[in-house]
């Protein structure tokens, strides 16, 4: 029996399949361009979700990791990348007329240099394209000219606040995805078995081979002339350190390229986390009031007025030996203490504007048709307080994020040998007046600046979706970065 179709009446849109049809060749284009750079990174993108999914299933009690998952990484190792070390390696060693190994026979800090600049390049031309893509859509298959979004998107345009927010964030996103890439070396040869890997120089007189947990004994910094590799120093094996060495003699930028993976996943589960306990109890406190409301003001006060760090530290000691304890070496504690403690702020932030969009008209007209309560918070309250999840959630992970290297300072957070930025600050705070004032300043400025620019994004929306919030700021009536 044929399918009847549907004919669309007067005034009706035609779906956006049929305006893609009507006009497919934006659109294909667009398309095309899209699938050349994701194929020219594919084997990236891939490495990165493998390693996502191997982590979480090595984390389960008593479950092995699953062979689909082992072949996923097998899969993703042979994926062709086009700027990757293998492509353009930076490891080579000097045999007394010109460089071995190395990028075209470029020294080994062009070599690296070429590979990170084409990379950063390649995410900002990419993450160009997809606002092409969305010009394209607005301009030839958008039914209306004007939507409330449109004057949102331009007065984020012209915050240089918010847009140096972005850039920022932006490069930090590149590095936790093409860590790997960015590396001068491998976190296997690097940070997790230095024994198990050798690597080749040249001594004046011809090749050596030694393990590169040999050669970390010989690129200590220790704070002296004498022994200390300082950023874009070689050393005397011949690898190039754009950030230095640690104490240990690891490569600092390799130890902090994969520590930002560490503290993105933490800072997205824990806000993630925060922010949908929040928008829930906001949304039901908010419709039902009354008793549910007092509840919720008492539980929140109760949390509030417990000591994180205290609570912290008893439940990092009780949950140490258990498997929930060993996931990411204890990362996934850190973002359920996280959660556990910081949904009262995110409730208090979301709790008002949820109150005020309870008492409009179109909320009391769903509720005399008969829509049902969790109906009614879906489509008519939860799209009021959407902006107001965006400028506290951007604000908390930044947060989040020096909580966790504070944390980690202090030796509380991720477990090593796991990199994480604030075990290399406290790895060098005994040297911060030395040759070896790298080890702490550049992961210090590095928190400072992420943590700055996911504020100055939440800033930039907050000021896109409220204008007038930016005039009571400049008036001094509320202060920014609250809710961080």
């Amino acid at each position: 029996m044929a399918t009847p179709t549907r004919t669309l009446t007067d005034g009706e849109a035609a779906p956006l399949r049929d305006r893609i049809m009507a006009n497919p060749r934006p659109a294909a284009t667009w398309l095309a361009v899209t699938a050349v750079l994701f194929a020219l990174q594919a084997g990236a993108l891939v490495e990165f979700m493998a390693a996502l999914l191997a982590d979480a299933a090595a984390a389960l009690p008593g479950v092995a990791v699953p062979a689909a998952v082992l072949a996923l990484e097998r899969a993703a190792d042979a994926v062709p990348t086009l700027l990757s070390r293998e492509t353009i390696p930076n490891q080579g060693y000097y045999n007394g007329s010109g460089y071995v190994g190395t990028f075209l026979g470029l020294s080994p800090d062009l070599a690296w240099l070429l590979r990170a600049t084409l990379i950063y390049a390649y995410s900002f031309v990419t993450l160009g394209w997809l606002w092409v893509g969305y010009e394209r859509y607005r301009t030839h298959y958008r039914i209306a000219d004007w939507t409330p979004r449109d004057d949102v998107i331009d007065r984020f345009r012209e915050h240089k606040w918010g847009l140096f927010g972005v850039a920022v964030v932006a490069m930090f996103f590149v590095m936790v995805l093409f860590a790997p890439a960015l590396s001068p070396t491998t976190t296997a040869a690097n940070l997790e078995d230095p024994y198990g890997n050798e690597l080749t120089y040249w001594t004046g007189d011809g090749t050596q081979t030694v393990t590169v947990g040999q050669a970390n004994l010989g690129s200590q910094s220790q704070g002296t002339p004498q022994e200390n590799v300082g950023p874009m120093q070689y050393d005397d094996y011949g690898r190039i350190h754009p950030f230095g060495t640690l104490p240990s003699g690891k490569d600092l930028f390799t130890f902090i390229a994969h520590g930002s993976r560490i503290s993105l996943i933490i800072g997205l589960v824990s806000v993630g986390l925060s922010v949908s306990i929040a928008v829930v109890l906001a949304l039901v406190t908010a419709y039902y009031k009354g008793k549910i409301d007092l509840g919720a003001v008492l539980v929140s006060d109760a949390v509030m007025g417990m000591p994180q760090l205290l609570l912290l530290i008893m439940l990092s000691v009780i949950l140490s030996g258990t498997w929930i304890g060993k996931i990411y070496s204890g990362a996934f504690v850190l973002a359920l203490i996280f959660a556990g403690t910081g949904w009262p702020a995110m409730w208090r932030s979301f709790r008002g504007p949820a109150l005020q969009v309870s008492n409009r008209e179109w909320v009391d007209a769903a509720k005399s048709f008969g829509q049902t309560p969790t109906a009614i918070m879906r489509k008519h309250m939860l799209p009021y307080i959407t902006g107001y999840v965006l400028v506290y959630g951007s604000m908390t992970l930044g947060g989040a994020i020096i909580a966790i290297a504070g944390l980690s300072f202090l030796g509380l957070g991720v477990n090593p040998p796991t990199p994480e930025w604030g075990r290399a600050v406290n790895a060098g705070q005994d040297y911060v007046t030395t040759a070896s004032w790298h080890i702490s300043l550049i992961p210090g400025i590095l928190i400072t600046l992420v943590v700055t620019g996911f504020n100055a994004l939440g800033d930039g929306v907050r000021d896109a979706i409220d204008p007038e919030s930016d005039a009571e700021d400049q008036g001094g009536a509320s202060g920014r970065g609250g809710g961080a």
